[in-house]
């Protein structure tokens, strides 16, 4: 069974997914949000679509660690998420991983335009990745 990961916003919302093993992280695309029933429906949709066990949503804390802002939008997301999808959902410590993904990008002489594009779902697989090398792996060992 695999792992989905949300990299939340108020526009748009990251996805990627792990492998079969969940040893790899992989972007798969993005939400544009257009409603909390539209992004359940298609949160649900690939759920299914992917086989996922369990979800792993970027919890996006201040870096002193506090919760501001976008934290308790990701919370309150959450929350409705866990009463519309049967699914798991773990929080986890996502900052830092759109830095990372702009980083990567500036690396790769992206565009701006295509790195507005592409930002979500890349920060979206750092989230799946450090949650997957942290966690999954722990337990194989």
């Amino acid at each position: 069974m695999r792992i989905l990961a949300l990299d939340f916003g108020e526009k748009r919302i990251g996805v990627a997914v792990s492998d079969a093993l969940n040893i790899i992280a992989q972007a798969v695309g993005t939400i544009e949000r257009k409603g909390i029933k539209n992004d359940l429906k298609k949160i649900q949709d690939l759920v299914q679509e992917y086989n996922a066990c369990r979800l792993v949503v970027g919890l996006p804390l201040n870096m002193d660690g506090t919760e501001g802002k976008s934290a308790n939008l990701a919370i309150d997301f959450v929350n409705e998420v866990k009463k519309e999808i049967q699914i798991e959902v773990e929080m986890i410590d996502e900052r830092l991983t759109t830095r990372q993904g702009e980083r990567i990008f500036l690396e790769a002489d992206m565009s701006r335009k295509k790195r507005r594009k592409n930002l979500d779902k890349i920060a979206a697989q750092l989230i799946l990745q450090n949650y997957l090398d942290l966690h999954v792996q722990k337990d194989r060992t």
